[in-house]
């Protein structure tokens, strides 16, 4: 099983599940993640956290423990 924050810069995923339930669940499907959804890594903060991803045509910022519960191809 392959996370997005398992990604490197300038790697391209779809997403294939959320690891997770409840209210965080909830909040990475309201930004936009969503099952099938393709996201492109742009890059990581100095210190590594967070991500700064392309998701649906617009960027966003998402914190490495939210990244490693989207598992990804």
């Amino acid at each position: 099983m392959k996370t997005l924050g398992d990604m490197s810069v300038g790697d391209t995923a779809v997403v294939k599940k959320i690891n997770s339930e409840g209210k965080v669940k909830r909040r990475i499907m309201d930004m936009g993640i969503t099952k099938g959804t393709s996201i492109f890594i742009r890059k990581f903060a100095p210190l590594g956290d967070p991500i700064e991803i392309t998701v649906r045509g617009y960027e966003l910022s998402i914190r490495k423990d939210d990244a490693k519960l989207l598992e990804v191809e």
